[in-house]
């Protein structure tokens, strides 16, 4: 029982010493949509970035929603989004349930990264300077979006 023990915990020990964090973290979100580009599967599980004023749907107008790219999960309006002029998609609320969060330290900040709850992919940061009552800007990747609009 003991060596068991023991085995275990060097096994833990060494992954969490010589295996990367997010290496980890990404083994947990599930790939649903087969077809995403290899920039898409960098952003929405490695936690990496588009450049900025590159989105196709930094400019979308119509109404409608905007979903996950990977599993469709239905997570934002098109009533919440506005122009943030940081050359991302930008909204002012996420539809309820549609995120789940986590703090991130990379680039010598605190930030809050949020994810889509139902697969589980990186889609941007939150922060506490947007407009509306609740005064937040969810700062999301465009390519981690598909625009579906109203009928």
């Amino acid at each position: 029982m003991r060596r068991k023990f023991l085995k275990l915990f060097s096994l833990s020990i060494f992954s969490l010493l010589f295996l990367p964090y997010k290496y980890l973290y990404s083994a947990t979100k599930k790939i649903i949509n087969q077809n995403l580009t290899e920039e898409q599967k960098k952003i929405l599980f490695h936690e990496g970035t588009e450049k900025p004023f590159t989105s196709i749907l930094l400019h979308e107008k119509r109404s409608g929603f905007y979903h996950c790219a990977n599993c469709e999960a239905k997570l934002f309006s098109s009533n919440a989004k506005y122009d943030s002029g940081t050359g991302w998609p930008s909204f002012s609320e996420a539809l309820p349930g549609a995120f789940k969060t986590k703090i991130d330290y990379s680039f010598g900040m605190k930030r809050t990264e949020y994810h889509c709850a139902k697969c589980g992919a990186h889609h941007g940061h939150v922060f506490e300077d947007g407009p509306g009552e609740n005064g937040k800007r969810f700062c999301n990747n465009g390519l981690c979006l598909i625009f579906k609009p109203s009928n």
